[in-house]
């Protein structure tokens, strides 16, 4: 695995530090008037989700780790648990459901997603971005209102509430965008 200078860490980077494997969320490079610069990074744990502020000199060596992406299928969840297939090898593995967190609703049967591996090992998913999802309940559709910054609130088929436009109704489908879990457009 390569090590990089403490000063090359950038937000996204893994590394490998105390034993765990760590994402680098947040870098702010210091210069102070007194004494050598260096990074000061926020990492979260892969594995448990602990976070942790740590400072890195230039000097310092990181071991940054590479993770495997792989497309992967959503077949069914269990007991907390996410069963997943490769699409070329036809493995099954799992992971726990709560890798996705607040995106979980959004994961559909049959669904492809994004997986990061390190040595076999599911670290984190990643779901498509747009996703179409029906409405279940909403405010019923008004003629003549505007649709100049005025939203309101829907109930998705997957329990999901989001801001939607005055035009849309009832048991339509809407694409929903899985970063910002808002509505994007009609389906």
């Amino acid at each position: 695995m390569p090590k990089i200078n403490g000063n090359e860490i950038r937000p996204g980077n893994v590394l490998e530090h105390d034993g765990g494997l760590w994402a680098a969320v947040k870098v702010d490079h210091v210069k102070p008037g007194k004494g050598g610069a260096f990074a000061q990074v926020e990492m979260k744990n892969l594995r448990d989700g602990r976070k942790l502020n740590e400072r890195f000199r230039s000097a310092d060596k990181v071991e940054r780790v590479r993770l495997e992406q792989k497309d992967m299928q959503f077949l069914y969840e269990s007991d907390g648990m996410l069963t997943i297939m490769d699409m070329e090898t036809y493995d099954q593995v799992e992971m726990p459901a709560d890798i996705l967190g607040d995106r979980r609703p959004f994961l559909q049967d049959g669904m492809t997603i994004v997986v990061e591996f390190h040595d076999s090992e599911a670290l984190n998913a990643t779901l498509p971005q747009k996703v179409i999802c029906k409405i279940v309940e909403t405010e019923p559709v008004v003629k003549g209102q505007t649709a100049a910054n005025s939203f309101k609130p829907a109930i998705l088929d997957n329990g999901v509430r989001v801001m939607v436009p005055p035009f849309v109704g009832q048991d339509e489908d809407i694409v929903v965008n899985t970063e910002t879990m808002e509505y994007s457009e009609r389906a």
